[in-house]
């Protein structure tokens, strides 16, 4: 069974940066994902990318936020700069192997002065 785990998550004031990773279990091939839930809100894509790294971006992040993959470490990585308290969520990996679905359990970010 395929797993991710994310990581990187944390407490960070607005205008700062973090770097999540999230690690799969196994080699995965196309693409994978980041998305995020904010607190009484529908989770949404954030970012992708194929495994040629082929990205797409959700329009709130453009420009702020950049994914990241390494094929050979089965990471992929989403670097967040000039954070806004609107980015505070948890943020979730995802794959599909096959057809099934495959989400990691998350990671908190919360961005406040």
């Amino acid at each position: 069974q395929v797993q991710l785990v994310e990581s990187g998550g944390g407490l960070v004031q607005p205008g700062g940066s973090l770097r999540l990773s999230c690690e799969a279990s196994t080699t995965i091939f196309g693409v994978m994902s980041w998305y995020r839930q904010a607190p009484g809100k529908q989770r949404e894509l954030v970012a992708d990318i194929t495994t040629g790294g082929t990205t797409g971006y959700a329009d709130s992040v453009k420009g702020r936020f950049a994914i990241s993959r390494h094929n050979t470490k089965n990471m992929i990585y989403l670097h967040m700069s000039d954070l806004e308290p609107e980015d505070t969520a948890v943020y979730y990996c995802h794959a599909k192997v096959g057809v099934i679905p495959v989400w990691g359990r998350g990671t908190q970010v919360a961005v406040s002065s």
